[in-house]
């Protein structure tokens, strides 16, 4: 557990295929799953696969949004924590965080009402960092808070 990182419990992280080079995200060892606030959420058909089509707000307010689709890879019912139950759209797509990039599965909800747009659950932390409540932002902040260039 040596190579292991540790964060905090708040950082910021990148989600390249979309273009979004910095977000407010929520570490949570309690979570299982790790969630993404969208708005206009839409599935639709390509090519034989469901693929969603939605909108991420890049701070509070939302005021700056990125339209984005990805193919989903799954459709499950996800506990929240006061123990309601809903269905909901899964994706997979690559995270930046702590100069890693790795594939996470993340559900699409609306998350409007929580301080944060992102929470990373504990199957995208296991073996790749350790998380101090104690400690939070522990990364620089980005230089630039746009959007950057998805990957093709």
């Amino acid at each position: 557990m040596a190579d292991v990182i540790t964060l905090g419990w708040r950082e910021r992280l990148a989600l390249p295929q979309f273009g979004i080079a910095s977000l407010k995200v929520k570490l949570d060892t309690g979570a299982r799953s790790s969630s993404l606030h969208v708005d206009e959420l839409e599935a639709f058909t390509r090519d034989g696969h469901t693929w969603l089509r939605f909108v991420v707000g890049l701070g509070r307010r939302s005021i700056r949004q990125v339209r984005c689709e990805a193919q989903a890879c799954d459709r499950r019912v996800v506990v929240d924590t006061g123990g309601g139950r809903s269905e909901r759209w899964f994706i997979r797509t690559e995270v930046m965080l702590a100069g890693e990039r790795f594939e996470v599965d993340i559900n699409l909800t609306d998350r409007r009402h929580m301080l944060f747009p992102m929470l990373l659950g504990r199957t995208a932390l296991v073996g790749r960092f350790k998380v101090d409540p104690a400690l939070s932002y522990t990364l620089p902040k980005p230089a630039h808070t746009q959007t950057m260039v998805p990957k093709p």
